[in-house]
């Protein structure tokens, strides 16, 4: 499936300032102040209605990290399902009504640089992200994920050195930005990013929006052995999984690199969730087997509230299906012989 075909037609509407030129004198006389406010708040109302307009589906994640056997949880994550607090008022261009970002870290050889990663990737993220108007919108949100993912590995290998011995961790990373209602998905080794699609018919699809980088595939081992490494048992010097990662320090000579593949996907309203998955799900887990446990327990949803009726009494503490999900499905993962740890997270997709 071509993940750049469905691109929305650009915005007729790029929004329009309604500051007057009055800005610079604190002494203006109270009707002008009042002016001032009654233009204010006419801005805000200008962008919930670009929010009504622009946006048509409501998003809300949900995730659960399990250790699995290991003796420390290496794995970390960031959910923003309104990322544009973030953002100073003045950053976020006109024709952008919601940004929301998605992330999960899956950290090796220590739990330094994913933590490094989940607090500051989207840090640097917001520093990139393209000011005011702009021409190709893609490129240049293409363009600042790929510089944000370059400059966290950078940060991160400048702080391992501070420490003695030298930091040796690592982490893979996938990372979802929503602008509007356009995923801008970015990944650096082996976790997954996934979306669930229906059908036509009613059945579902997976639509994957991501490709593993590993040592074995042919233009990473490529890359590798031309920056003077090999691979060995299907790792970099016989040792790494992956061939992509923050951190990673005795293997940046090697070829092993922090660059992300950036995709970019338009939400439909055949759409139902987003799942990003660190490699330990996968090692309990098919993606195919994944998709449908999770959709069996979300299809449960009607019988649910049949069988609650209308009793008001509800508790409003008791999980939702999503959280259920994602519990089930990494609980499952090491139960069916993944001893890695696991992340699981899923986003909700709701029409607005």
């Amino acid at each position: 499936m071509d993940l750049f075909a469905d691109l929305p037609p650009p915005d007729s509407e790029n929004g329009s300032s309604t500051q007057d030129g009055g800005g610079l004198f604190g002494d203006l006389p109270e009707p002008k102040r009042e002016k001032r406010k009654q233009e204010n708040d006419d801005e805000t109302s200008d962008k919930k209605r670009r929010l009504e307009n622009d946006v048509k589906f409501l998003l809300k994640g949900f995730v659960t990290e399990r250790m699995g056997e290991r003796e420390d949880m290496q794995d970390a994550h960031v959910v923003m399902d309104d990322f544009g607090p973030e953002f100073s008022d003045d950053h976020i261009p006109h024709d952008v009504s919601r940004l929301a970002y998605y992330a999960i870290f899956d950290g090796h050889a220590g739990a330094e640089a994913a933590k490094f990663a989940a607090k500051n990737l989207h840090k640097n993220i917001v520093r990139k992200f393209p000011k005011g108007e702009v021409v190709n919108k893609d490129k240049e949100i293409k363009r600042c994920l790929i510089d944000a993912y370059r400059k966290t590995d950078e940060e991160f290998l400048q702080e391992a050195t501070k420490h003695n011995p030298t930091l040796k961790d690592g982490s893979t990373a996938v990372s979802i930005l929503v602008v509007n209602d356009v995923l801008y998905v970015a990944n650096l080794g082996d976790s997954k990013a996934l979306l669930c699609r229906r059908n036509e018919d009613g059945k579902y699809s997976i639509v994957s929006l991501t490709k593993d980088h590993s040592p074995t595939q042919y233009e990473e081992r490529l890359r590798i052995q031309k920056s003077g490494g090999n691979v060995r048992e299907g790792r970099v010097l016989g040792i790494l999984e992956v061939s992509r990662s923050f951190g990673d320090g005795r293997f940046k000579g090697c070829g092993v690199i922090a660059t992300p593949d950036v995709l970019r996907c338009s939400l439909t309203d055949k759409d139902k969730f987003l799942l990003l998955a660190c490699d330990g799900l996968w090692k309990g887990f098919e993606v195919d087997e994944a998709i449908k446990y999770i959709n069996d327990i979300l299809e449960g949803e009607t019988a649910i509230k049949s069988n609650k009726g209308t009793d008001e009494s509800e508790d409003e503490n008791e999980p939702t299906l999503y959280e259920i999900a994602c519990s089930s499905v990494a609980g499952d993962a090491i139960r069916k012989g993944s001893s890695d740890n696991v992340t699981v997270m899923l986003v909700e997709i709701q029409s607005a």
